[in-house]
C-alpha cells in the first residue's frame, strides 16, 4: 500500500512538473524570447524537488511543443548540464551553492546559443534570453525557499513578494496563450488567484496581482486588453471582503458578466467565456478555510503579531504588579528579623546580676554574712564587682585580686572566685551566642531586603512596556533573505536606552553565518552581538538572540605564584561576566598562607561571585560576606580586592577591604585606588567603602595580592616598575611584572603573588 501511495504522489508530481513547463514553454516576451522554462527547472532542483521527476517533465514538455532535432538537443543538452553536476554533488555529500548554479544554467543554454549562431538568427537575443533565464531562476528560487523550504509560517518579505509577482507574471504569459476554444485557462488561473488574494491579504497587495497578471499577458500578447477586467474583479472582490466568501464571488462573477454584455470587452462573449469564472468560484469555495488561513499567514502577519505584542505586554504589566506585591513581602520579613534581634545589656547590669548571683550561691548560707553585706556593705559590693570586672577583661580572676582586708575575714574566697570565674565564663559564651544568633538574624534580614531589592528591580524592568520595531523587523527579514538566509521570523524591540534586542528564528545551517550580525547591525544603525542561541520549538530552526554591543570589551591576563616552601596558596581570583554587560574582577588573600588560608579565600570569592551573580547590591554583599565569614571564629581572615566595570559606560566600582593599592594605567596618567578598611572576618560590622572611576579604551587595570606589592618600597616605585613594562597583550604584562616583584627577592616568594591585569577595548 506504501508503495502504491508513493508511485501514486511521484505520478501526480509528474504531471505537476509537466503541466508548468508546458504553461512556460508558452510564456514568452513579445513572441521572441522564452527565458522561463529553463530558469524554472534550475530553480525547483534548488528547491529539493525530484530530478529524476522535472528532468522527463522538461524534456516531454518540450518536445510537445516543438518536436524537432535541434530543440530535442537544446532540452538534452539542458537537463545534462542540470543533471551531472547535481548528482556529483550528491555523490560528493556538497551543497550545490547558488552561483554554481547559475554557472550550470548558463552553461545549459551553449546549444541554444550554437543553433542561433549557426541558423542565423540574432545572437544577442539569444543572450538576452539566457540571462533572463537565468535572473528569473534566482528570483524563483526566493519565493521557493520562502514557501517550499520555510512553509506558510511568517510574513513574505518584500524581495519575497516581488519574486511571487514575477512567477504569476510568468505564469500569466503562458496560460494567455492556452485555451480550449472560447474556455480560457488564463482566466481560471487569475480569478482564482484574486479571489485568495483579496480573502487572505491587503487590498493593496490584490491590486498589485491583478496588474501583475494583466502585465504577464501584455508582456506575450502586446496586447492591454486582460489588464482592466482583473482590475476590476480584483475591487469588486475587495467590496466584499468583509462579507462571506459567497458574495465574493458573486461579486466577481457580475463584474465579468458586465464587463463581457455591457462593456464588450471581448470580441465575442457567451456562455463559455464565463465558465472559467463560475469554474475558478466553485473551487474558491471548496477550498478548506484552514488552507486559506494558512495563506494569510504569509501576506498579513502584523495582524496577529500586533494581537501577540499586546498579549506580551499586558502579561509584563500583570507580573510586573505581582512583583512588586513579592518584593514587599520579603521587605517587611526583612524588617520583622531586624525586630529580632536581642537587645545586649549594659555592663553595669551584667555585674549588678552577677553579684546578686554570687551572692546567693555563696554568701547566703555564711555565718558572717549579716556583718559582710551590712556593715561593710560598700566595699564588699565593691570587691565583688571589681573581681567581676577582672574576670570579664583578663577571663580569669585570682587570690591575688582579692584585697587583703577581705581574705582575712571571708572562709569562702576560693569559692567567690570559682563562682566569679564560672559565671563570666558562662555569661561570655551566652553572650557570643547571642552576638551569633543576631548576626545570623542580620544576615538573613540582609538577604530578605536584597531580595526585595531585586524583585522590585524586575518588577520595574518588566512592568515597562516593549515597543516593538515593525519597521526594522521586516526589514531584517529583507537584508537576510537577500543573503540568503531564511529567517521565518523577527522581532526588534528597545530593551533601554542602551540595549536594542532582535530575536531572530533562522534556519539551523544559517545560525553560525556571521552575516547575520552584519545585516542586523546594519539595519539597527548600531553594532550587535549574539548574546544568545538554542534550539527553536520548529525542528531544524535556531533562536537567536541579538543585542546592541556595550561600548567596551576586555580582555585579562593572570600570573601566579605560590609561596616558597607552600603547597598551597591562599590567593584565589576571578574574573567573570554578570548581567547587564558588566565585568566582576576580585582577588582574595587569605591571611597568612597554606590550605586553610586558600579555603578562607575561596569561600570568600564564592560568596562573593554568587550574590554578585543573583544581582545583590554592593554594600549587602560585602556586609553578608562578612557575616557569614564571622561566624567561623577561626582567626583567619582575608583581604579583598572586587572591581565591577560596566561596560556599557565605562564607569567601575572599586570595593578594597584591607587589600594593596590598585593602579589605573592609560596613556595619559597613572591613578590609584587604595584601601583604607579592615579585612572581612574581623569585626562584625563592615561597611564597603566603593570609589567609582572612569575607565577608557586602552587603559590597563592592574590588581595585585600584596605578595607582589610588598616586594617593592613603595607605590612610586611599584609605579615607574609598571610603566616600565613592555608588550600590549595583559597576560604577557602578568608575567613580566610577578618575574620583577620575584627578582627583587632573588626569585623567592616571601608569600603567595598573584597578579590580574585586564585590558579595556572597544566594544
Amino acid at each position: 500500500m506504501k508503495k502504491f501511495d508513493k508511485i501514486l504522489k511521484n505520478l501526480l508530481l509528474f504531471v505537476s512538473f509537466f503541466l508548468l513547463f508546458f504553461v512556460l514553454n508558452n510564456a514568452s516576451i513579445n513572441n521572441v524570447l522564452y527565458p522561463f522554462s529553463f530558469g524554472m527547472l534550475f530553480a525547483l532542483t534548488w528547491a529539493n524537488q525530484k530530478v529524476y521527476l522535472l528532468a522527463p517533465a522538461y524534456l516531454i514538455s518540450g518536445l510537445v511543443l516543438n518536436f524537432s532535432f535541434n530543440n530535442a538537443i537544446v532540452l538534452l543538452v539542458t537537463i545534462f548540464l542540470l543533471v551531472l553536476p547535481y548528482y556529483i554533488h550528491v555523490l560528493c555529500k556538497k551543497v550545490m551553492k547558488k552561483w554554481e548554479f547559475g554557472l550550470f544554467s548558463l552553461l545549459s543554454q551553449t546549444a541554444s546559443l550554437v543553433f542561433a549562431i549557426t541558423g542565423g538568427y540574432s545572437v544577442v537575443l539569444a543572450a538576452v534570453n539566457i540571462v533572463l533565464g537565468v535572473l528569473y531562476m534566482y528570483s524563483a528560487i526566493i519565493i521557493f525557499e520562502a514557501l517550499i523550504v520555510r512553509g506558510f509560517t511568517n510574513k513574505l518579505t518584500s524581495l519575497e513578494l516581488i519574486s511571487l509577482f514575477i512567477l504569476v507574471m510568468s505564469l500569466c504569459a503562458g496560460l494567455v496563450n492556452i485555451s480550449i476554444g472560447d474556455f480560457s485557462f488564463l482566466k481560471l488561473f487569475v480569478s482564482f488567484v484574486i479571489l485568495v488574494f483579496a480573502y487572505t491579504s491587503t487590498s493593496v497587495l490584490t491590486l498589485l496581482m491583478a496588474i501583475t497578471a494583466g502585465a504577464g499577458a501584455l508582456l506575450a500578447t502586446n496586447n492591454p486588453i486582460y489588464m482592466t477586467p482583473f482590475v476590476l474583479w480584483a475591487l469588486c472582490a475587495l467590496v466584499f471582503k468583509n462579507h462571506h466568501k459567497i458574495f465574493m464571488v458573486i461579486g466577481v462573477f457580475c463584474c465579468e458578466v458586465i464587463n463581457g454584455l455591457y462593456f464588450n470587452l471581448y470580441p465575442f462573449f457567451n456562455i463559455v467565456e464565463a465558465l472559467p469564472i463560475i469554474l475558478s468560484s466553485v473551487i474558491f469555495l471548496i477550498f478548506p478555510k484552514k488552507w486559506l488561513d494558512e495563506v494569510a499567514v504569509i501576506f498579513n502577519l502584523s495582524k496577529d503579531r500586533l494581537a501577540m505584542k499586546n498579549v506580551v505586554n499586558r502579561n509584563r504589566e500583570i507580573l510586573g504588579k505581582r512583583l512588586s506585591n513579592l518584593a514587599e513581602v520579603f521587605n517587611e520579613m526583612n524588617i520583622i528579623y531586624r525586630n529580632m534581634l536581642k537587645k545586649g545589656m549594659s555592663k553595669e547590669d551584667v555585674k549588678k546580676i552577677l553579684y546578686e548571683e554570687i551572692c546567693d550561691k555563696i554568701c547566703s548560707y555564711c555565718p558572717e554574712r549579716n556583718h559582710c553585706h551590712r556593715t561593710f556593705a560598700d566595699s564588699t559590693k565593691k570587691v565583688f564587682e571589681e573581681l567581676i570586672t577582672i574576670a570579664f577583661e583578663r577571663g580569669k580572676a585570682t587570690l591575688l585580686d582579692i584585697p587583703s582586708y577581705l581574705t582575712s575575714r571571708c572562709k569562702q574566697t576560693s569559692a567567690i572566685l570559682g563562682s566569679v570565674n564560672t559565671l563570666t565564663a558562662q555569661y561570655k559564651k551566652y553572650i557570643s551566642m547571642m552576638a551569633d544568633v543576631d548576626s545570623s538574624k542580620l544576615i538573613i534580614a540582609d538577604q530578605l531586603l536584597g531580595i526585595s531589592k531585586i524583585i522590585s528591580s524586575l518588577s520595574k524592568e518588566v512592568d515597562a512596556n516593549v515597543s516593538f520595531d515593525t519597521v526594522r523587523e521586516n526589514k531584517i527579514l529583507d537584508e537576510l533573505t537577500y543573503h540568503n538566509i531564511i529567517c521565518i521570523d523577527a522581532v526588534v524591540f528597545e530593551k533601554d536606552i542602551h540595549t536594542e534586542i532582535a530575536s531572530l528564528v533562522v534556519r539551523k545551517e544559517d545560525a553560525e553565518k556571521m552575516r547575520i550580525v552584519d545585516c542586523v547591525g546594519k539595519v539597527c544603525g548600531q553594532k550587535m552581538i549574539v548574546y544568545e542561541s538554542f534550539p527553536s520549538v520548529r525542528p531544524n530552526y535556531t533562536v537567536l538572540n541579538l543585542k546592541t554591543a556595550p561600548r567596551f570589551n576586555c580582555v585579562f591576563g593572570v600570573s601566579q605564584k605560590t609561596k616558597s616552601k607552600s603547597e598551597t596558596s591562599g590567593d584565589n581570583y576571578t574574573v567573570i561576566k554578570l548581567d547587564g554587560d558588566r565585568i566582576l574582577f576580585a582577588v582574595s588573600d587569605g591571611m597568612g598562607s597554606g590550605e586553610k588560608a586558600e579555603n578562607y579565600s575561596e569561600l570568600s570569592l564564592a560568596l562573593i561571585e554568587n550574590f554578585y551573580k543573583a544581582g545583590f547590591d554592593n554594600d549587602i554583599i560585602i556586609s553578608s560576606v562578612n557575616k557569614l565569614l564571622n561566624l567561623h571564629k577561626d582567626d583567619i581572615f582575608s583581604a579583598l580586592d572586587v572591581g565591577v566595570l560596566d561596560l556599557k559606560n565605562g564607569i567601575c566600582d572599586f570595593i578594597k577591604m584591607a587589600s594593596p593599592v590598585t593602579f589605573i594605567v592609560s596613556s595619559e596618567e597613572v591613578k590609584k585606588v587604595e584601601s583604607s578598611s579592615l579585612p572581612l572576618g574581623i569585626v562584625d560590622d563592615v561597611g564597603p567603602l566603593v570609589k567609582k572611576e572612569v575607565i577608557s579604551a586602552g587603559d590597563y587595570i592592574v590588581v595585585v595580592s600584596d605578595g607582589i606589592s610588598d616586594s617593592f618600597e613603595d607605590d612610586e616605585m611599584f609605579k615607574e616598575e609598571l610603566l616600565s613594562l613592555n608588550g600590549k597583550n595583559p597576560q604577557e604584562l602578568a608575567d613580566q611584572l610577578l618575574e620583577r616583584a620575584l627578582s627583587r627577592n632573588k626569585g623567592y616568594a616571601v608569600d603567595d603573588m598573584t597578579c590580574v591585569i585586564i585590558k579595556i577595548i572597544e566594544g
